[in-house]
């Protein structure tokens, strides 16, 4: 398995984004078994986004 270098950014949420994303890194725990962070989930949103806008594959 290939890994990725990440690089560190600031972003800015609205505190309901924050509560979802928390949520789903909850469930995500619940379902896989594993730890999810909050930075985890904004990299899975991030790349939701930018591969249904067709940007990422």
């Amino acid at each position: 398995m290939e890994t990725e270098e990440l690089k560190r950014v600031t972003v800015a949420l609205e505190e309901e984004q924050i509560e979802k994303l928390k949520e789903l890194a909850e469930e995500y725990r619940k379902k896989l078994g594993q730890r999810w962070t909050l930075a985890a989930m904004v990299r899975v949103a991030v790349g939701d986004f930018l591969t249904k806008m067709g940007k990422m594959t």
